[in-house]
């Protein structure tokens, strides 16, 4: 299975019309078009019957006390963690792709709503839902795509992966909220391919 954009090129840094942030000579860091990109897939095996995709960072600070601070950088050093921007389940097996601002375009403080996405699929939380949970102006259960924000200050240029998976049952059955790591869990021993696209980015000019 084919994993293809029009939006970016593989492993090149993704314009900022795709980013929930972007630098600002300013302000550091303003909020940016977050639109969704375009996602093409081909050669999907014999019996899928849905999709699955997510879109998540493994470069994400494993905690923060060093981000987004004046006078000093996250270090290069500091752990990682998963942070899942996308994730959106049972698409059906007809869709071969999602246009570019099909999902997002704009940011929509406290989160956009849930439920059915444009193709027929269903939008999960991803984890600004947790970022925010404590920030009272955008606190809030964050619905379908967020793109990157990478903190301002890291020294690490972050690799965002659009990750579909091909699964052989039409509906994974997670309710009307869940999250990325729910999703992986419900898909195992369902998937009957993946493809992986990534492309970079960073906020911090240096």
């Amino acid at each position: 299975m084919n994993l293809s954009s029009n939006s970016f090129k593989p492993w090149e840094y993704l314009d900022a019309r795709l980013a929930f942030g972007e630098y600002d000579e300013a302000e550091t860091v303003r909020l940016a078009r977050n639109r969704n990109p375009q996602l093409a897939w081909d050669n999907v095996p014999e019996g899928t019957k849905s999709f699955a995709l997510l879109c998540y960072d493994d470069d994400a600070p494993s905690e923060g006390s060093t981000v987004n601070k004046e006078g000093v950088t996250v270090p290069l050093y500091l752990e990682r963690a998963r942070f899942y921007h996308w994730v959106v389940a049972d698409l059906p097996a007809s869709v071969s792709q999602i246009a570019e601002g099909s999902h997002s375009d704009g940011v929509t403080a406290h989160g956009k709503s849930g439920g059915a996405t444009p193709d027929g699929g269903v939008a999960g939380i991803n984890d600004y839902s947790s970022w925010f949970a404590g920030d009272e102006e955008m606190a809030g259960d964050w619905y379908g795509y967020d793109g990157p924000c990478p903190p301002w200050n890291d020294e690490r240029t972050h690799a965002y992966v659009f990750h579909l998976l091909a699964l052989d049952v039409e509906s994974l059955e997670l309710g009307a909220k869940f999250g990325g790591p729910e999703l992986v869990e419900k898909a195992t021993g369902h998937i009957l391919a993946e493809a992986r696209l990534s492309g970079l980015y960073r906020i911090n000019p240096a």
